[in-house]
């Protein structure tokens, strides 16, 4: 049998109610939601989903970084070039 760990998450509690009943709904569980998304991750070597900026959003950041980087708002401007570079279009 596969060894297991116990991941501990803190979050408002409304939120976790809210999402707990809509997996439940979705006929699983959070914790189910949270072990497919991991899964996934490692599969796409990535989010497993696209993650966009809210276009009202007057400072832009990143992720993790908390206001660390800044992201510019014609970041989009270089899509093309950065796809070929990447063999991707």
């Amino acid at each position: 049998m596969a060894k297991e760990a116990t991941l501990q998450v803190r979050m408002d509690l409304e939120l976790k109610e809210q999402v707990e009943l809509l997996y439940k709904q979705l006929g699983t569980s959070f914790a189910e939601a949270v072990r497919i998304f991991a899964r996934q991750s490692v599969e796409e070597q990535g989010m497993p989903f696209s993650m966009h900026l809210s276009a009202s959003a007057k400072k832009r950041t990143l992720g993790i970084a908390n206001g660390k980087y800044n992201i510019p708002d014609n970041i989009d401007e270089n899509n093309d070039e950065i796809a070929k570079m990447f063999g991707v279009e």
